[in-house]
């Protein structure tokens, strides 16, 4: 078991609900008898801690574990579907519902499809959290050739959409946008000319995932380390809520409230 947020978060749910559930059942009364009916019920300063906290840290946990935990976008190896400095929420119910400590699969809801965009405990280090596309299903063929994708045999075809810019981009030379038709998702890829292709061919094994960053040539990947397990994914990202300019210091307005295809 890892020390991460999620577990402190748990094991201080833990503790205050069990002393908020003493006192309401056993040391309250007990005071409160021994206090008489006119004196104030003061309990210890631990007690009132529990008391006071319990509720609020409960619906935290509740909310960050089961519905939609916030993320921060720290590197550019998503752009240009995400920048960095891209605070984004993520939905954690939609490939089913999690215990928060030991990852287990309680209730399915459904299974990652190819085009999501997910949020997944790096199998190298699970304690730090990656962000990619989903490319390859289990069962899938891959073939990356030429930085064209080929699915089962389908080519995901290439649109060109112009040179491209951005914070993050280190230079020199020219990065070009492309549209992506990855089977009904259509999303934007960045091509670097100038770096060469890494051609592969890969079959994704059952209960595993191959993801890809969208900054195709600039992006630490499956291609690298391999396929994500079922059991590393968080949920999907679906909304960028906060975005900040750290090149120009100040909150990027336009792109807050984007949804995240």
């Amino acid at each position: 078991m890892q020390w991460d947020f999620a577990t402190i978060l748990s094991l201080l749910t833990l503790v205050t609900g069990i002393v908020w559930l003493l006192d309401k059942l056993w040391l309250g009364p007990k005071r409160r008898a021994r206090l008489g009916i006119d004196v104030a019920d003061k309990p210890n300063g631990f007690v009132d801690f529990c008391r006071s906290f319990f509720p609020v840290i409960f619906v935290v946990l509740m909310l960050r574990s089961f519905v939609a935990e916030p993320f921060r976008i720290p590197s550019g190896s998503m752009i240009p579907t995400l920048l960095v400095g891209d605070f984004i929420l993520v939905n954690k119910f939609a490939y089913g519902f999690r215990d928060p400590v030991f990852h287990d699969k309680f209730i399915k809801m459904g299974e990652p499809s190819r085009g999501d965009v997910v949020v997944f405990r790096w199998p190298v280090d699970p304690s730090k959290d990656f962000i990619k596309r989903i490319i390859g299903i289990p069962g899938d063929h891959i073939v990356y050739r030429n930085k064209q994708l080929f699915i089962n045999g389908e080519p995901a075809t290439l649109d060109a959409d112009g040179a491209y810019t951005a914070p993050g981009l280190p230079p020199p030379g020219v990065v070009y946008r492309m549209k992506e038709h990855l089977g009904p998702v259509d999303h934007r890829i960045l091509v670097n000319p100038e770096r060469p292709a890494d051609d592969f061919e890969f079959i994704v094994p059952p209960g595993e995932y191959f993801a890809m960053g969208d900054n195709r040539d600039g992006s630490d990947d499956s291609r690298r380390w391999g396929t994500v397990p079922e059991k590393n994914l968080v949920g999907k990202a679906f909304l960028i809520w906060m975005s900040w300019d750290a090149e120009n210091t100040r909150i990027e307005f336009s792109r807050i409230g984007k949804s995240i295809r």
